[in-house]
């Protein structure tokens, strides 16, 4: 099943507003989101991390954490189109990326667009479906287009994948391939709230709050696409020094002489770790990565590219453990 949010209100010419503008437009979409999700300020700056560097996330977390309600609130505060699927054993490749369908009166085949075509495709409990289905995703994430009978079709810019998993539900779900792992900028795992949060989102509840009327909770857009872009150009002027990008190759690097992990993480990998600590030094208000910026965005950036050892899973030994010991004793550039 698909859902399409209205098309956005024009913006203003975001190409004239400076770096401190765009950061403020940005910072609004967070308190909007807020209107509908609480507690989950980390996850909501993850997906616009992603945003600004061409990325895709996925969200793992408990059912009842608010993952969908996360990026539906996102796309509507952002004024973006955005297409829900439901991922299921039975759904098939064409039914994501459209298909040819036959004109009985022309006698003719036409192209039949997909829900892959839209800003934000919010892939629901990706791991529920078969390999075949997970991998039609593969070329519209790293290539933004989708191929049908040999034709290329160019996919709307932006293009976000936000796919939801759970991570408590195993029977009946298909784990998602390293190839595609790779794909994601970022892996955010979404906690449960502390308990004034839920207190909150309980009164939220009893005083009448609709997840499915985003509308009716005050959520609007206060951005827009020419937004988007233009913070993209401004995060692409980030500087980073040699130091830093070789601070950032040394993780890489420990991550496969770790005895821990039987899969370091690649090259794709840091490359993934430097745009995202670029982007949050942008939304930070600086022209140039810290080692700090890497550290804040080492474990979203690196932990599903990882694999751990036989032993080292027998032993209850996670990722994030086995990163945060790496980031522990591999040497900061001063």
């Amino acid at each position: 099943m698909t859902e399409d949010h209205p098309a956005p209100h024009p913006t203003l010419e975001a190409d004239a507003l400076s770096a401190e503008e765009l950061r403020g437009r940005l910072a609004r979409v967070r308190e909007e989101v807020a209107k509908a999700v609480v507690g989950q300020d980390a996850a909501v700056t993850s997906v616009i991390i992603a945003l600004l560097v061409r990325g895709h996330v996925l969200l793992e977390g408990v059912p009842g954490v608010a993952k969908t309600l996360l990026v539906r609130a996102l796309s509507a505060s952002l004024g973006l189109h955005s297409a829900r699927v439901q991922f299921t054993p039975d759904l098939m490749p064409g039914d994501v990326t459209g298909s040819l369908v036959y004109d009985s009166k022309t006698g003719d085949f036409s192209f039949r667009q997909g829900p892959v075509f839209t800003n934000l495709l919010l892939a629901d409990e990706i791991n529920r479906t078969p390999p075949k289905t997970q991998a039609s995703l593969l070329e519209a994430m790293e290539e933004r287009q989708v191929s049908v009978d040999g034709a290329a079709r160019p996919l709307p810019d932006p293009f976000l994948v936000a796919a939801t998993q759970n991570p408590v539900e195993y029977e009946g779900t298909y784990p998602l391939p390293e190839a595609q792992l790779d794909r994601f900028l970022l892996k955010v795992e979404l906690r449960l709230p502390e308990r004034e949060q839920e207190v909150e989102v309980i009164n939220r509840h009893a005083a009448g709050f609709d997840p499915s009327n985003l509308a009716a909770a005050g959520v609007r857009p206060v951005a827009g696409t020419d937004d988007v872009l233009a913070a993209r150009k401004s995060v692409s002027a980030v500087r980073i020094t040699s130091e830093v990008a070789g601070y950032i190759v040394d993780l890489a690097r420990a991550t496969r002489a770790a005895p821990s992990f039987q899969l370091g993480v690649s090259p794709r990998g840091a490359t993934a770790l430097m745009n995202s600590a670029r982007a949050w030094a942008w939304l930070c208000g600086r022209d140039y990565v810290t080692p700090d910026d890497v550290k804040a965005l080492a474990l979203p950036a690196l932990r599903h590219r990882v694999a751990l050892t036989p032993e080292a899973s027998m032993d209850g030994t996670g990722a994030d453990e086995v990163l945060q010991g790496i980031l522990t004793t591999t040497p900061v550039p001063r």
